[in-house]
């Protein structure tokens, strides 16, 4: 389980084939001791654009992964590439932090696009689409999961015009990919799971 608070940006650093899937590597020097001894250990959960990986390798501050071919081609991970691409990570929720975001699964939904930016310095306000099947699970004012973040939804379409927009305040903007984001790029989605038991609830009783 996660928050969607970001702890730090990290570059892909290699992408290896292990067919059906690949091993992604990243450097995160944020999640090592100065002494540098890692901050976490494999076997751990990490959240890397919102989609939850387990760490198979550790080496000084790189760290590895292993994903699968289902996961690959149902997020944006699969679009990385190594020395251009940046990601967005997050350790899991341990018991007694703050929850400081909402919850976060680490199993994404969808993959949504940009299909609209407005600057308005420093903030930003962005528009997504997402597949027409998950708009009932968004509300205004509520939250949902871009690459990993927790956001607070604006706006939000219907099924004929399945969107959602949200405004970006300068901290997330300078901490998260979303900063360096431009229209027409991918982005894993990942709706409200109080959401989704509610749809679920809902169904059963028109049934």
């Amino acid at each position: 389980m996660f928050t969607g608070l970001i702890e730090t940006l990290a570059d892909v650093v290699a992408i290896d084939d292990q067919p059906p899937g690949k091993r992604i590597t990243v450097a995160a020097p944020a999640f090592c001791s100065d002494d540098g001894t890692p901050g976490a250990s494999i076997g751990d959960s990490i959240a890397i654009n919102g989609c939850c990986l387990t760490v198979v390798e550790i080496e000084a501050e790189r760290f590895s992964f292993e994903a699968g071919e289902e996961t690959l081609q149902r997020t944006n991970l699969g679009q990385l590439h190594p020395g251009e691409s940046r990601v967005n990570l997050e350790r899991a929720l341990a018991v007694g932090d703050r929850l400081g975001g909402h919850y976060v699964t680490g199993h994404v939904d969808a993959i949504g696009k940009l299909t609209q930016r407005t600057d308005d310095p420093p903030w930003s306000h962005l528009k997504f689409s997402i597949p027409g099947q998950y708009i009932h699970q968004i509300v205004a004012k509520g939250s949902i999961t871009v690459d990993g973040i927790s956001l607070t939804v604006v706006d939000v379409g219907d099924a004929d015009d399945a969107y959602f927009t949200v405004a970006l305040i300068p901290h997330t903007l300078a901490a998260t990919t979303l900063g360096h984001c431009i229209v027409g790029d991918t982005v894993n989605l990942e709706t409200d799971i109080l959401a989704k038991y509610v749809q679920r609830s809902l169904q059963q009783r028109g049934n």
